[in-house]
C-alpha cells in the first residue's frame, strides 16, 4: 500500500517533526506545544492543521483546549515503506565492512 503524499510532505518540515516528537511524550494542548517554539500561533497552528489533515496527529476539544495526540499509523506505511531500502543500504554497508575487514593497513 503506498504511501500517502500528504504524509511525506508533512514530515519534510523540521518544526512537524519536531512537534510529532512531542507527542511522542503523550496528548498536549496547542499551548503547550507552542510554548516549545519559537513562532507565532497562527504559524504552529497551520503545521497542526497539516499534521491534522495527513493524519498524523487527531485533535480534541477539552473545554476552550484544542488537544493533539499521535496517530502513528501513517508512519507504520512510511516505515514499511522504507524497508527495502534499509536492507538495500545495510547490505552495502556489510559489504564494505567485510571489505575493510579484508584490507590490510
Amino acid at each position: 500500500m503506498p504511501v500517502n503524499d500528504d504524509v511525506f510532505a508533512a514530515l519534510a518540515n523540521p518544526a512537524r517533526r519536531e512537534v510529532l516528537g512531542i507527542l511522542l511524550e503523550g496528548p498536549r494542548a496547542a499551548g503547550d506545544i507552542a510554548e516549545r517554539f519559537d513562532m507565532r500561533r497562527p504559524s504552529l497552528s497551520e503545521h497542526l492543521r497539516v499534521l491534522r489533515e495527513a493524519g498524523l496527529v487527531r485533535e480534541e476539544r477539552q473545554g476552550r483546549n484544542r488537544v493533539y495526540s499521535l496517530e502513528a499509523g501513517p508512519l507504520r506505511e512510511v516505515s514499511d515503506w522504507l524497508s527495502p531500502y534499509e536492507r538495500y543500504w545495510r547490505g552495502k554497508l556489510g559489504g564494505l565492512s567485510r571489505l575493510l575487514d579484508e584490507e590490510e593497513f
